[in-house]
């Protein structure tokens, strides 16, 4: 049984007036210990980031950047044809964006996230993985990166020594060989299930598949989804089976200089 772990959620995935989800940051901000907050490509504006940097600010939650896919119209969940030197370029840019306004508010950034598409690109493709992970040597290299532990951003990370956080994803299937699978509409899954997959995941080092098969899976926290249907209601159940259960929610940080 794990004794601490993190929950983290994307945040600030709105434009403008233009909001996603049925559940506001302001509701979930309580709830978490991570915020990845969306840095202007797939979701975000100057004004949104600002005010989710001093929300997370305001609740002691780990600010992080979470770039993606220069693609406002499909949520940063459609795949850009893009070489790796102009996606690099582009994760440089909403990092350091996302990075001045951390600075205005006298904080940091506490992580990196890549979102989406660009997320499921990086875990497959070592080519890119390896030159996001040396910027990352280069401009943060205390600052761990969040990716799946089967994917190759966390083995070029290792490789490189640099600092990285392994993802359990609470409202997200499985397949057989631990990666998740990629969906643009989660629909509203059941809480109570979320929460029992999350324990068991905690307990037991398993989770099941979406062919039935139970897998090993390693991890130091959480992830759920603003733009999930129930969000609110998915992140009350989980948090509540892990204090009951006596696991600790605390920011990834702390979590791996505990381990």
């Amino acid at each position: 049984m794990k004794k601490s772990v993190d929950i983290n959620c994307d945040m600030g995935e709105a434009f403008g007036r233009w909001k996603i989800g049925d559940t506001t940051d302001t509701m979930l901000i309580s709830h978490i210990s991570s915020a990845n907050i969306a840095a202007g490509f797939h979701a975000g504006d100057p004004n949104l980031i600002d005010d989710t940097v001093k929300l997370a600010m305001q609740h002691g939650v780990a600010v992080g950047a979470h770039p993606g896919y220069n693609d406002l119209q499909g949520f940063g969940r459609r795949k850009i044809a893009a070489n790796n030197k102009e996606l690099i370029n582009d994760i440089i840019y909403q990092v350091g964006a996302l990075r001045e306004f951390c600075r205005s508010n006298g904080t940091t950034i506490r992580h990196v996230k890549p979102h989406g598409a660009l997320y499921m690109e990086l875990a497959a493709n070592a080519e890119l993985s390896d030159a996001f992970i040396q910027y990352m040597r280069v401009a943060a290299p205390d600052v761990p990166v969040f990716c799946m532990g089967i994917s190759a951003t966390y083995k070029a990370a290792k490789l490189l020594g640099h600092p990285v956080v392994r993802e359990f994803y609470a409202d997200r299937d499985y397949d057989d060989t631990g990666s998740i699978v990629f969906t643009r509409d989660a629909g509203r899954p059941d809480p109570v299930a979320i929460a029992q997959k999350v324990l068991r995941a905690c307990a037991e080092g398993k989770v099941r598949t979406v062919k039935g098969r139970d897998i090993d899976i390693e991890f130091e926290s959480i992830c759920f989804h603003s733009d999930t249907l129930g969000a609110l209601d998915i992140v009350k159940e989980m948090r509540e089976a892990l204090v009951t259960a006596g696991i600790s929610i605390t920011p990834s940080t702390h979590v791996l200089e505990y381990q």
